[in-house]
């Protein structure tokens, strides 16, 4: 315990402690003095922008990136402009701002992804500082000018440049500045001498610090918590004021008996502390000042850069590296000297239990009756996750777990989680992985987070391991973690399009949320066509497939999938493509090969293009279905002489097709259409386009019998259908005796009932009447029945000696006719004995 406690340091009622991390795997020779740095906070990578060394001045000036463990991620030389600062962005891309204001955008291994510039006037007036910033809106840029203008951005991915207003008095840059986010806005603050200003969007704003001594001096250094909530502001005459960002509060004043600027300033605290503190750092000093009037110092051996953290600081230089915090309050409760802390006392506890000594059954017995177990264990759990050390971190969770044993409802939970967390944890900070992330930073960056940043650095191993461990669904874990390793895998041109293929479908297989269209498209993107073609025959929805197809001009290849798939909408879809892509004959000879999507098109132009389905039929030499068309296209025809040339198309191509009964039928068809346009002459009958039923029945109306009866002829009218049409003809227009004349004309073929029920129909019984006698003996009963005259049909149906007909009178007998019933029912009698 007291080894422990040996590197805390007191800072009024909290204790600071330094942590090693990593001996640095660089090899720095001149150190990091002559160095541009930028290391990123939640354990990111470092960049490094070295100068050319003094004994050649033609050389370059070299930019190389690392792990936080100092392993080499990726080096280049530099060939752009001069660079005044480098920045890393929340997703760990690096942002290199140069002199002419142009920002420069490279992953974490050296690729360039794209660039941006501050704007046009920058040009001229150059970068004299800028700051990289992390705000709600994502990642920040500001800038101040030659001309003594800042310039912001608060999102590089949703580029705003904001010109903020002039300050008045300030020539060149000024002594020192920061930016804020606070309230959802950004904002800059400033010092020219003792006086400080705040920009935003519409105004510069002097404010002074409350509290904020006189004989202070100058403000030349000034910095802002990782949070945006508190703000330290140092002067030429060594003193450091802290307080709130909204300038609103104090905290404290410390003199540190420094009058040179502190080469970096950076706030210390942890989430929730009610002790914040300001690490400043000098060429020999490291000084740590809180709220009280006392300080920690360090001596400082090297050149170091401070990178704030969500609860601390690191500190790397270029031998090793550590992290600088506040002790948790839960830590120092159970390890400082002499503590009574539940915590303390449980892992006391389980050290003599393991010693098999009986005081672990006496701290246990002290423990219980305070009724502090369960807070002890809660306690000894918390510890762990703070602690970096994994034997301390051993330890403690024993110790929780034999305190475990005596409670029964404890719950599990946290303790499970935290030691889930830990393995994590402790895999990711070592060496060769180099995320030296504490409990409190996982916790605010997310798992998916940690994952995303392992598998942008490429661990997918690792990355897949944790996934499973800690049973991620797929489509978050494993399933995102190897479509991210299949989009790299298809980038590597040392290997043949078979070998990338065979891998990627051996490791990913049948993974769900994994889509082989969007490795294929990133092979596309990378220039390997036939890697993609590979890759999207093992992708199972054709829709996926299609799309990509026709991105890579393999139209044939896209319509015999999307033919295979079975979905018209997809076919069609690729044979619009196809259409708008191709000339005319390719396109038709290319539909030739799939006669599915041919069928479909040709459905599709029945709808829509009537004149490419002529096309169609003329190129295949389809004379049948060019003649259907023609004859299709004939009624679309309005003058009668082009409609007769239509149909005479279609006669022609009728007879190329050998189809005889339809170029027959046609031919009938125009013979009707020139017999309607000679009436239409003469008698301006309007029967213009009428079929034949429909112009006969129009003659017959219009008492043209003689031109009915020529029509009869000619076109060989049916007899039925000509007696049947004129028939009901004269009887609607009630020529009595024109219609007993052409009952007389010759034996009627649709028999002598019908002039009865046509009679009937137009209420003139009489007439009916004369007609009864003439209809065969078959009909005899209804021709009676319809003129209602019951005895007649009675007799009729008797004399047939038909029961149905029998039963059909009975039925239309009412009580008055009891007579005719009786003898309706001894004739069926005496049917039935027979």
């Amino acid at each position: 315990m007291a080894f422990i406690t040996a590197n805390w340091n007191p800072l009024g009622e909290a204790f600071y402690r330094k942590t090693e991390l990593y001996e640095m795997c660089w090899n720095l020779k001149d150190g990091l003095g002559d160095s541009l740095v930028a290391a990123a906070p939640y354990g990111g990578p470092i960049a490094l922008l070295r100068e050319p060394h003094r004994r050649s001045p033609s050389s370059r000036p070299q930019l190389e990136m690392y792990s936080a463990s100092g392993v080499s991620v990726a080096s280049f030389v530099w060939k752009s402009g001069p660079v005044v600062h480098l920045g890393w962005t929340v997703s760990d891309e690096l942002l290199c701002v140069q002199e002419d204001g142009s920002v420069l955008i490279y992953d974490l291994f050296g690729s360039f992804k794209r660039h941006f510039n501050m704007g046009l006037e920058v040009v001229q007036s150059q970068v004299l500082e800028a700051k990289v910033f992390h705000s709600p809106y994502g990642t920040g840029i500001a800038i101040v000018t030659g001309s003594s203008r800042f310039t912001l951005a608060t999102n590089i991915d949703d580029l705003k440049l904001r010109r903020l207003p002039e300050v008045p008095g300030l020539q060149g840059k000024p002594s020192s500045w920061v930016v804020l986010s606070q309230d959802r806005q950004t904002k800059v603050l400033l010092s020219i001498g003792p006086e400080l200003f705040i920009l935003d969007n519409t105004a510069c704003s002097a404010v002074v610090p409350p509290g904020l001594s006189p004989q202070a001096g100058s403000i030349i250094q000034m910095c802002v918590s990782f949070s945006y909530k508190y703000l330290a502001l140092f002067t030429d005459t060594g003193h450091l004021w802290t307080g709130s960002s909204h300038l609103q509060d104090k905290l404290s004043e410390v003199d540190t008996k420094k009058s040179t600027p502190p080469k970096q300033m950076v706030w210390c605290r942890r989430p929730r502390s009610q002790q914040p503190s300001v690490v400043l750092m000098w060429d020999r000093l490291l000084l740590v000042a809180g709220i009280c009037q006392d300080t920690i110092q360090f001596p400082v051996e090297d050149q170091c850069v401070l990178v704030g953290e969500l609860d601390g600081v690191r500190i790397i230089s270029s031998t090793n590296q550590e992290l600088l915090q506040e002790v948790p309050v839960v830590c120092q409760d159970i390890f400082k000297i002499a503590s009574m802390a539940p915590g303390a006392l449980l892992l006391e506890a389980h050290r003599e239990y393991e010693k098999s000594s009986q005081k672990a059954d006496e701290y246990l017995r002290e423990i219980k009756e305070q009724s502090m177990l369960g807070e002890a264990v809660r306690q000894c759990v918390e510890a762990a996750g703070h602690e970096y050390d994994s034997n301390t971190q051993k330890s403690l969770l024993r110790a929780a777990s034999f305190g475990k044993c005596f409670l029964t409802d404890f719950s599990p939970d946290l303790f499970v989680s935290t030691c889930r967390e830990l393995r994590v944890l402790n895999a990711v900070r070592e060496s060769d992985v180099g995320l030296p992330l504490t409990h409190t930073q996982f916790k605010q960056l997310t798992l998916q987070v940690l994952i995303d940043r392992l598998v942008y650095r490429q661990f997918y191993p690792l990355a897949i391991e944790i996934c499973r461990y800690l049973k991620i669904p797929d489509y978050q874990g494993v399933s995102r973690v190897l479509k991210h390793w299949a989009s790299c895998k298809v980038q590597q041109k040392d290997l043949s399009d078979d070998a990338i293929a065979r891998a990627v479908c051996v490791k990913v297989g049948d993974s769900p949320g994994v889509s082989y269209s969007h490795i294929a498209a990133k092979a596309y993107d990378c220039g390997r066509t036939e890697l993609a073609i590979k890759l999207l025959d093992f992708e199972a929805r054709s829709g996926e497939q299609v799309p990509l197809l026709l991105k890579m001009k393999r139209s044939q290849l896209a319509l015999s999938k999307a033919v295979e798939s079975g979905d018209t909408d997809l076919v069609y879809t690729v044979v619009t493509y196809l259409k708008n892509e191709m000339n005319r004959g390719d396109f038709f000879m290319t539909l030739r090969n799939q006669p599915v999507a041919l069928s479909l098109y040709r459905q599709f132009c029945k709808l829509q293009e009537q004149d490419t389905l002529k096309d169609l039929y003329n190129q295949d030499d389809d004379h049948q279905e060019l003649a259907n068309y023609y004859v299709t296209a004939s009624y679309r025809e309005k003058r009668l002489d082009s409609r007769l040339s239509v149909l005479q198309s279609a006669v022609d191509e009728y007879n190329k097709a050998k189809n005889e009964f339809s170029a027959k039928a046609t031919e009938e068809e125009m013979r009707l259409l020139r017999f309607q346009r000679k009436l239409d002459d003469e008698k301006g009958a309007g029967l213009l386009g009428l079929s034949l039923q429909a112009t006969m029945e129009a003659l017959l109306a219009s008492g043209l019998n003689k031109q009915a009866e020529q029509l009869y002829r000619d076109f060989r009218v049916p007899d039925k259908r000509y007696w049947w049409l004129k028939l009901k003809s004269l009887a609607e227009k009630e020529e009595w005796e024109e219609l007993e004349k052409f009952s007389k004309s010759k034996k009627s073929p649709i028999g002598y009932l019908a002039f009865v029920e046509v009679c009937m129909k137009s209420n003139n019984k009489s007439e009916a009447k004369k007609y009864v006698s003439k209809v065969t003996p078959e009909q005899k009963v209804k021709a009676h029945l319809a003129i209602s005259d019951l005895e007649g049909a009675a007799e009729a149906a008797i004399e047939r000696k038909n029961d149905s007909e029998m039963g059909a009178v009975l039925s239309r007998c009412s009580s008055s006719d009891r007579l005719l019933i009786d003898r309706l029912n001894r004739a069926r009698i005496s049917l039935a004995k027979k």
